[in-house]
């Protein structure tokens, strides 16, 4: 409860009216010298970081960049992406992440879909999309590092030259402030508008859910262009946390990063818990600074997270967000029970509700399966450019759909049960992958798992499973399968195991169902 009074006090001090770009000059007014990210060998104050956030700020403008205009961040995490996006938003611009793994073909449509006036990448990933400085918007490719490129504008370069001093665009917090494009598994992607308050409501309540202070020392390996990494950054610099980041996840780096800065936080999606858990040397780390982790972007096997908690020894907290929440949505929070299995219960200021799949109007009784459905603060302005998408995910009173599966205890814990799209219809049964993946974790030779559909000329559908062994284990895909006939009803149970060296995943971790096929 003394958290909840403590974030009213924040919102009533200006936080719903805070936008992107005061988060870093405030920051560097009260916390100064104290050390603000850790990257790559090096560490910046947030004295330092608001310095040249204004310098590339006042070397943007001077280029043109200004009050809604689009800048687009293409690269991997960097303290360079970390500098941009701050002024970027310090001038009132409108941040475009976009994915590390899109193709150029890719880019180009985000590129010209959103109207981007600027790009900041690396000089490698400049290097094919030079074009669209033709054939779009864009007027500036600006690299980072001290490769040059001709046709592209320096990044060290605008953050040495530019003035020390900026004063940030005065802008409302109900106003655009990103545009984060979903993956476009079916048709093109679209482009989620996420307004101040969106951004930076959600890292606050983010922070509050799990007590996040100025005292912990936060760190992870989540992609910055992804709204969860992005949450985990914002809450960072809004309260003075040191935010230790990695270029990419790597499972030792990650371990040792820990042990190295004494991290007492860190967030993950599933399979960097998985191939933590299942490095050989993960028991020689020193994990003992890790007072609570924190878990999203699929759901989080109960087996797994009971191992982590015994092997690292600090409990694991589940989340469920979206993109077009700016990130988390649901979390299990740090002062009351944490259910395993459960992506907690709902935040502050934010709703949930579990409706019909087929019927929106009609609320589903606790422990039934519906959609889950949000509503409050977090949820998006819409889809740019794509009035009918909007008005296909957000009702008419506010309310959006989630297209996840899920279901509801008397005491409001949700628990996702699977995206629409992924389950399973086999011989007239519903069968969630999820529900699988979390029984055949709880193996103690499986290190990873996905499972997918597969057509079947009497069944229509059947759900086969991709199993990752733990170094050094031995399981046939028989045992497995004995093991679900033990945890499962019949209809569950895999018709298919396939033992495999690795699983597809996103450039966040998430494992890529669609893409299970292509191990056969």
């Amino acid at each position: 409860m003394a958290m909840h009074i403590n974030f009213r006090f924040w919102i009533h001090n200006g936080m719903l009216q805070k936008t992107i770009g005061q988060i870093l000059p405030e920051a560097a007014e009260k916390f100064g010298d104290k050390t603000a990210l850790v990257f790559g060998g090096r560490s910046f104050t947030f004295n330092e970081l608001e310095t040249l956030t204004n310098r590339l700020a006042n070397s943007l403008r001077a280029r043109g960049i200004g009050p809604g205009g689009r800048v687009t961040l293409y690269a991997q995490n960097s303290w360079e992406w970390v500098v941009s996006y701050y002024a970027t938003a310090k001038l009132g611009a409108v941040i475009n992440p976009i994915n590390v793994m899109l193709t150029p073909e890719e880019v180009g449509f985000v590129v010209k879909d959103c109207g981007a006036a600027a790009l900041f990448t690396t000089a490698q990933r400049a290097a094919p999309i030079l074009g669209l400085k033709q054939e779009t918007d864009l007027k500036e490719i600006i690299v980072f590092g001290d490769e040059t490129l001709d046709g592209a504008a320096s990044f060290n370069e605008m953050a040495r030259t530019g003035a020390d001093e900026f004063v940030p665009v005065k802008i409302d917090a109900g106003e655009l402030s990103t545009i984060c494009y979903t993956s476009g598994t079916t048709g093109f992607p679209k482009g989620a508008m996420l307004s101040h308050r969106n951004v930076v409501l959600n890292a606050a309540i983010t922070a509050a859910m799990n007590m996040r202070t100025e005292h912990d020392v936060q760190m992870t390996a989540l992609p910055l262009a992804h709204v969860y990494g992005a949450a985990v950054m914002n809450l960072c610099f809004l309260f003075g946390i040191t935010f230790v980041m990695l270029e990419r996840f790597d499972a030792a780096k990650s371990l040792e990063a820990v042990q190295a800065h004494k991290v007492t936080i860190m967030d993950g999606v599933p399979t960097m818990y998985f191939y933590m858990l299942a490095d050989p040397e993960f028991d020689s780390y020193d994990l003992s600074s890790l007072t609570r982790c924190v878990v999203g972007g699929q759901t989080m096997p109960a087996a797994k997270s009971e191992e982590w908690t015994s092997r690292a020894g600090c409990e694991i907290f589940e989340l469920w967000g979206m993109t077009e929440l700016a990130g988390p949505g649901l979390m299990q929070h740090g002062y009351g029970e944490n259910r395993l299995g459960s992506v907690g219960v709902e935040m502050l200021y934010f709703r949930a509700k579990i409706v019909d799949a087929e019927d929106a109007s009609k609320e589903m009784p606790v422990g039934e399966v519906g959609e889950l459905m949000v509503s409050g603060p977090l949820v998006m302005l819409g889809y740019y450019g794509n009035e009918q998408a909007t008005r296909e995910a957000i009702e008419p009173d506010g309310w959006m759909h989630s297209g996840d599966l899920a279901k509801m205890d008397v005491d409001r814990y949700f628990y996702i049960v699977d995206r629409k799209k992924d389950m399973i219809l086999t011989a007239g049964f519903n069968i969630y992958p999820a529900e699988i993946e979390r029984v055949i974790s709880g193996h103690p030779a499986v290190a990873m798992v996905g499972v997918g559909g597969k057509a079947d000329e009497d069944k229509g559908e059947i759900a086969k499973g991709y199993v990752v062994l733990k170094p050094g284990a031995v399981a046939t895909p028989n045992d497995i399968t004995d093991y679900c006939r033990v945890h499962l009803a019949a209809y569950k149970v895999p018709r298919e195991i396939q033992i495999v060296d690795d699983l597809p995943t996103t450039s966040s971790g998430k494992i890529l169902r669609r893409e299970l096929h292509t191990l056969d």
